[in-house]
Order: structure tokens, then C-alpha cells, then sequence
């Protein structure tokens, strides 16, 4: 019996063995190799042979030279001016800082500038003051050369500063912020309602250069003439193509096109004589006035000073008080002539007008250039042309189409307008 047992084991076992043995040397399966057929497209010249784990091989096809369809081109074209107005907005931001921190540094020039030459110059009047009331030898001496060394270098201080004019630096580059920021603004908005061509791109970049030329960083070499002969108003924009064409031309079959009207036309026109007339005639009247005075202001602070100098050169016993005298009042008429100038920023109204007087002559060319556009359709639309103008001169559309009616009255009657074009400034 146990004999029997033993038997039936081994059988068993032996039988299990050659199962597992058998499971396990499976034949492998001869490898099948596959080949993608060759598409006959123009431009797919490459091939890309890949092995994959289970050994099959696969050509697949690898895209080369293509041709690039109209469309595509079209996009391309329109994604770089899209690009380059980005990287043009970036400048534009970085002028924006770099005037403001140098208009910072120079409203801090005007300050400590004003207050050193002030202080010098009332202690050197001071020290001529205490000269006059008597004394002798080396203390006579020494305030005396004290006296004239600083009336001395207030001179030259005082000529340096009113060569540069450091509250009329401030106001250019208060302009220049201004400025970039608002072209900024236009680029932004650009970008914002619809697709920018290259024509965007060059009249961008017009711009930036032209505020560049207009309101310069550096002072050598470069910087605004501070006393010209008169005031010239401030030109920051590009020259504005503008064709002229014969009045016919305009009003010939046309009642109303692209917001265009006969009367809307009469009243842009009306509205460029009254700049004309009384805002641009006014600012440069008032803008030359400034300059007259800072003339004088400029040459009469320098002087007194050097005054000051040379009495206090000559204070001494056998000249009297009188030297000391006229060192010493001289020296504090400077200090007020200073403070007049300076501290009341005459530069800065004069370079005001300046600007206020470029800004009005800037309203009246765009105007001017849109009109003189024959064909209404391509013009920018009237009703939004004379929304801008009526903002930019601070009235209303109302407001804006009186003024007009008064200078087409005056003019047939040939008496004087009495209104400004702008109430804004």
C-alpha cells in the first residue's frame, strides 16, 4: 500500500513538471515588419525610420520645407506689428521713468541750488554789513576777503544756473512724462480694439522720436535754447502729410458721408481762425513777456553780485563805509533778484506758454491735414473728429458749435471775436 502511494506521487509530480516545462517554451513568433506607404505630397521629402518595443520598424513620414499659404503669411505679418508695437510700448515706458526721475532731480537742482546761493549771498552781505561799522587790522582783513570770495562764487553759482535754468528743465520733462504717457495710452488702445498694421508701427515710432527731439535728457550739447529771440512754440509730433485739394471738391454732391457734413466742415474751419486769432496770438504774446522778464531777471542777478564783489574788494579805513555800503546792499538786492527769479520760476511760466502755444498749434495742423482731405470716406469719422476737438479745447459739442457761429458772425460783420477757442487753459 505504501508502495503504491509512492508511485502515484512521482507519477504526479512528474506530470506537472512537463506542464510547466511545456508552458514555459512557448515558440516565439516570427517578427513582421510593416511599411507605411509614401504619401505623394509636395514638401514631404524626409522620412523617419522608428523601432518600437516589439521590434517592428515604421516609416513615418517628416514634414520639410513647407509652403506657406497666403493667409498664414498674412497672420505672420500682422503678429510682427503686433510685436514690434509691444516693444515699442516698453521704450515708451521706460522714457516715462527716465523723465520723471530726471525731472525729480532737477526740481531738487532748483531747490538747493536757490537756497545755497541765497544763503552765500546774504552772509557775505552780512559780513560786508559788519565791515561798515567800524574796525581795524587783520579782522578788517579777514572779512573782507571772506566777504569778497563769497559774493565771488555766488557769481559764477548764480551764472551757471541761470544758463540752465533748472525750473524750466522740470517743466520740459513734466511735458515729456506727460506726453509719453498719453502716446502710451494711444498704443494700448490701439492694441486693445483691433489688429495694428505696419502704417501703426512707423507712425509709433514717429512719435517716440519726436517727443525725443523735442524734450532732450541731456543738458550738453543738446538742450533747449533757455533765452531765444522769441518764443517759438513747442513742436512735439511728426510733420503731418496733408494734400491740399480745391474747396469744390469738398461739398460737390456730398450731404452726409462717414459723419461728414457741410456745416460740420464750416465749423472745424471757424474754429481754426478763432486759434488763430485769440488763443495761439494770446500765449505767445503772454510767453514773450516771460522771456523779457527772465532776460532781465537772469542778467540783473549776476550783476549785482559781481557789484557786491568788487566793493567788498575795496572795503577798507581809507574808503569809508561806503564800499561796504554798496557791497552789502547790493548783495541783498541779488538775494531778492534771486529769489524773484527762481523761486518764482519765471523759466518754468515761460516754457508753460511755450508748451501751451505748441499745444493749440498742434490742434489747429490736425485739423488743417483732416480737412484737407477731399475724399470724406477717408477721413476719420466727423462726429468722433469733433468729440476729440471739443475735449481738447474743455467744451462742450454745444459750446463748440457757438464759438463757430460767432466767428462766422464776426467775420461777416468785421468786428473782433471776444471768446476763446479753449476754456481749458
Amino acid at each position: 500500500m505504501a508502495s503504491l502511494r509512492a508511485s502515484t506521487f512521482l507519477l504526479s509530480s512528474s506530470s506537472s513538471s512537463k506542464q510547466i516545462h511545456a508552458a514555459l517554451s512557448v515558440p516565439k513568433l516570427p517578427s513582421i515588419r510593416f511599411s507605411v506607404p509614401k504619401v505623394p505630397t509636395k514638401g514631404l521629402s524626409v522620412e523617419l525610420n522608428t523601432r518600437d518595443a516589439d521590434g517592428f520598424i515604421n516609416t513615418i513620414p517628416f514634414e520639410k520645407n513647407l509652403t506657406k499659404s497666403p493667409m498664414v503669411q498674412e497672420s505672420s505679418s500682422v503678429s510682427m506689428a503686433t510685436l514690434q508695437l509691444y516693444a515699442i510700448l516698453e521704450s515708451i515706458v521706460d522714457r516715462v521713468e527716465m523723465h520723471n526721475n530726471v525731472g525729480q532731480q532737477r526740481e531738487n537742482w532748483n531747490t538747493l541750488l536757490l537756497n545755497s546761493i541765497n544763503m552765500i549771498t546774504l552772509t557775505a552781505a552780512t559780513t560786508a554789513g559788519f565791515t561798515a561799522t567800524g574796525g581795524a587790522g587783520a579782522s578788517v582783513l579777514g572779512l573782507k576777503l571772506a566777504s569778497t570770495l563769497l559774493f565771488s562764487a555766488a557769481t559764477g553759482m548764480l551764472v551757471l544756473m541761470n544758463k540752465i535754468q533748472p525750473s524750466q528743465l522740470v517743466e520740459e520733462q513734466r511735458n515729456a512724462t506727460r506726453l509719453f504717457k498719453q502716446l502710451q495710452r494711444q498704443i494700448e488702445t490701439l492694441l486693445a480694439i483691433g489688429s495694428p498694421s505696419k502704417e501703426d508701427v512707423k507712425d509709433a515710432m514717429e512719435k517716440v522720436l519726436a517727443l525725443d527731439k523735442a524734450y532732450p535728457l541731456p543738458l550738453l550739447g543738446v538742450m533747449l535754447e533757455k533765452f531765444p529771440e522769441n518764443l517759438e512754440p513747442a513742436v512735439w509730433w511728426p510733420q503731418i502729410q496733408s494734400q491740399q485739394t480745391k474747396k469744390e471738391k469738398y461739398f460737390k454732391g456730398k450731404v452726409e458721408s462717414n459723419g461728414w457734413t457741410e456745416e460740420l466742415e464750416m465749423e472745424m474751419r471757424e474754429v481754426v481762425e478763432v486759434i488763430k486769432r485769440k488763443d495761439s496770438e494770446d500765449y505767445e504774446r503772454l510767453g514773450n513777456k516771460a522771456l523779457k522778464m527772465n532776460k532781465i531777471l537772469a542778467a540783473s542777478g549776476p550783476i549785482l553780485t559781481g557789484i557786491a564783489a568788487v566793493g567788498s574788494a575795496f572795503m577798507d579805513s581809507s574808503n569809508g563805509p561806503w564800499a561796504a555800503i554798496v557791497a552789502a546792499v547790493a548783495g541783498a538786492l541779488a538775494s531778492a533778484v534771486n529769489t524773484l527769479e527762481h523761486g518764482g520760476q519765471v523759466g518754468m511760466v515761460f516754457e508753460m506758454y511755450r508748451n501751451n502755444a505748441g499745444f493749440f498749434k498742434h490742434v489747429q495742423e490736425s485739423i488743417e491735414a483732416t480737412l484737407s482731405e477731399s475724399d470724406w470716406e477717408k477721413r476719420e469719422n466727423g462726429e468722433l473728429f469733433e468729440m476729440k476737438v471739443a475735449l481738447q479745447l474743455g467744451r462742450s459739442l454745444s459750446q463748440l458749435r457757438d464759438v463757430a457761429k460767432k466767428s462766422s458772425y464776426s467775420r461777416i460783420e468785421g468786428s473782433p471775436i471776444d471768446e476763446f477757442a479753449s476754456k481749458l487753459f
